[in-house]
């Protein structure tokens, strides 16, 4: 009679580790993330390379040409989507902010850490935003 191995319980890969302080570290520094949303009439993932801004425990992303921008009516439509910073990725619930003063309050962060002449430069429209929790 052999004997059995124990099984061994498999360690989560790296980018399905997600504590808050990694989460943040990957954050630190960082100009951009990836934003992978879920087609309204495809159904299909799209990811995207976007700008970001924290506060608290919450990210807020700015679609570049505002509520007219695909990724944005995405999330409109299916509001979840999966962010990737570094090795790192989770996935969260998304909350458009449609609110005028609180989209402008995003567009202050966004100007603070980006500079207002590049936020100027790209972004077309502000009139939306869209905020995730961190895990």
């Amino acid at each position: 009679m052999s004997k059995k191995k124990p099984l061994s319980k498999k360690k989560p890969a790296a980018s399905e580790k997600k504590p808050a302080a990694d989460v943040r570290k990957a954050l630190e520094g960082a100009e951009e993330l990836e934003l992978t949303v879920t087609g309204r009439i495809s159904g299909e993932p799209s990811t995207r390379p976007v700008w970001f801004v924290v506060k608290g425990k919450t990210l807020f992303l700015l679609p570049v040409t505002g509520s007219d921008s695909h990724w944005y009516q995405n999330v409109l439509a299916n509001p979840t989507v999966t962010l990737s910073a570094g090795r790192l990725r989770w996935t969260a619930p998304a909350k458009p902010i449609t609110d005028p003063v609180k989209v402008h309050e995003v567009v202050e962060m966004f100007q603070d850490k980006y500079g207002a002449s590049e936020i100027k430069k790209y972004y077309t429209k502000l009139d939306v935003a869209v905020a995730a929790p961190l895990p």
